[in-house]
């Protein structure tokens, strides 16, 4: 009877010292895919940027009076590069978008930049950029859905305490942009 115990007792440590990996090794495994995806977002706002230059040269040809934001432009780019962090480059980024918005809307006051070739095809780089942002953000926030409710659980709040993982952050779309467009004829 002793030996059948101690047998069971042994099994079950063995058991669960071999489910106790599971929990660590999740709890690593989400916090990489946030990582991962997060340089899924990285490597398309490195292309947005590398875009803006020739978008700002293009513009600045037709709206020479736009100085101000051209150089708002500029600014906010280098801003994301000095970024220290996720969530500074997330705050740089946006406040980006927002000014790219209004270098777009330029092509409306400027009827030939409208139909500059240039303009044209760097404003079609650009969209498709921003469409995959807009792709990399949706996939970065699902794998921070998922590492925030495991480490918001049992035994998720344990794991994350002993490999030292902490909630990650959303990318939240700025709220400058959420509001209702105003289209006028």
């Amino acid at each position: 009877m002793k030996a059948r115990t101690l047998i069971l007792i042994l099994m079950s440590l063995v058991m669960l010292s071999s489910l106790s990996g599971c929990g660590y090794n999740k709890t690593i495994a989400l916090e990489e895919d946030v990582s991962a995806q997060w340089s899924q977002i990285e490597v398309q706002l490195k292309r947005r940027y590398d875009l803006i230059p020739n978008l700002v040269e293009t513009v600045k040809g037709y709206a020479e009076h736009e100085k101000t934001l051209l150089t708002d432009i500029a600014n906010a780019r280098k801003a994301y590069f000095s970024a220290q962090g996720r969530n500074a480059k997330v705050a740089a980024s946006n406040k980006l978008e927002g000014l790219l918005s209004r270098l777009l809307v330029l092509k409306e006051t400027y009827p030939n930049l409208k139909a500059n070739q240039s303009f044209l095809k760097l404003q079609d780089s650009i969209e498709g950029t921003e469409n995959r942002i807009a792709v990399a953000r949706k996939r970065y926030n699902d794998a921070v859905k998922a590492l925030n409710t495991y480490i918001r659980g049992i035994p998720g709040q344990w794991w994350a305490s002993m490999t030292g993982v902490e909630k990650a952050v959303y990318f939240e779309v700025p709220k400058e942009e959420t509001a209702t467009p105003k289209v006028e004829f």
